[in-house]
């Protein structure tokens, strides 16, 4: 079942037309991925779902039902530009968002403890916002988003700012509050976070959604040409293969597009006949970052 329908939104800045008759739904208990390049229309959108902007047409539906400013006690949401008041101390500034979102601060103060605590900040819960590294204040940022218990988080490039080991923390309590039925919409650029971290998903660019849905399907429909390899040997010789459409690299893989499906076999006897030692070889697959270049690389073409 679907808990939000976002239906034919349109949003201009002037001649600039930021977000263009966009459509995707989000499903109970889901997390969902509003992902695609920086300025891509991403944060427009979610602004008009919180109703921060009011859209030029299109409408968002929660639950057969067009949306109101109620909408807005029901949600965390933790903006790309952050909003903390730099001279409030840490634990003072988690009570007082807390209380703007109806909380009672003594009933809330334990949970921030523990928040503060699961962080590795207890040791600076009495330290002004402004003493804080980046991070910090990025992780104080999020737990003021989820302090109040919300039954929607929504997430605009979460993890800016973070190091490896806090963004695995963050990583968790989001999979965390999805098995306690939580709606998560995370907006990003980070194409391997959102495909980590998303099970339904829609791509914007350049205002425009050119993909939405369930993750694996999607994948498992755009990968049946694709192979990932990663080997050892010279494979320049496929790129004049008559079964191969083309080849790219990412990272340590090559990923190869075969014409057709069933040609994936025929690539793998073509590297065996040509002694290519094969140390990985994924038919059928595609990565969510692949398949974004690939979808805006198609859009460009048809304009």
């Amino acid at each position: 079942m679907n808990v939000l329908e976002i239906k034919n939104l349109c949003k201009s800045f002037g001649d600039v037309k930021a977000v263009d008759d966009a459509s995707f739904v989000i499903p109970e208990g889901s997390v969902f991925g509003l992902i695609g390049r920086n300025g891509a229309g991403k944060t427009t959108t979610i602004r008009m779902m919180m109703n921060i902007f009011l859209p030029d047409s299109g409408e968002v539906i929660l639950r057969g039902a067009k949306i109101g400013q109620d909408f807005n006690t029901k949600v965390g949401y933790l903006p790309e530009e952050r909003g903390l008041y730099k001279k409030m101390s840490v634990l003072e500034t988690l009570l007082f968002f807390a209380e703007v979102k109806g909380k009672n601060r003594k009933d809330i103060k334990k949970t921030a403890l523990n928040y503060l605590e699961r962080f590795q900040l207890s040791d600076r819960k009495n330290s002004k916002i402004e003493e804080l590294s980046k991070g910090n204040q990025q992780k104080i940022q999020f737990i003021t988003t989820v302090l109040h218990d919300p039954d929607f988080i929504i997430l605009d490039e979460p993890f800016a700012g973070l190091d490896p080991i806090n963004t695995n923390l963050l990583k968790e309590i989001i999979s965390e509050m999805k098995a306690k039925g939580k709606v998560i919409i995370l907006s990003t650029h980070l194409m391997d976070f959102a495909e980590r971290l998303c099970d339904h998903i829609a791509m914007i660019d350049k205002g425009k959604i050119i993909l939405h849905g369930e993750l694996n399907s999607i994948k498992t429909k755009h990968g049946q040409l694709n192979v990932s390899l990663q080997s050892k040997g010279d494979i320049s010789f496929l790129i004049n293969s008559p079964i191969v459409e083309k080849m790219d690299t990412f990272g340590s893989s090559t990923i190869i597009k075969v014409k057709e499906p069933s040609q994936t076999q025929q690539l793998l006897k073509l590297l065996v006949d040509n002694k290519i030692e094969v140390n990985r070889f994924d038919a059928n697959e595609i990565s969510l970052h692949e398949l974004f270049v690939e979808m805006a690389d198609s859009v460009e073409i048809e304009k």
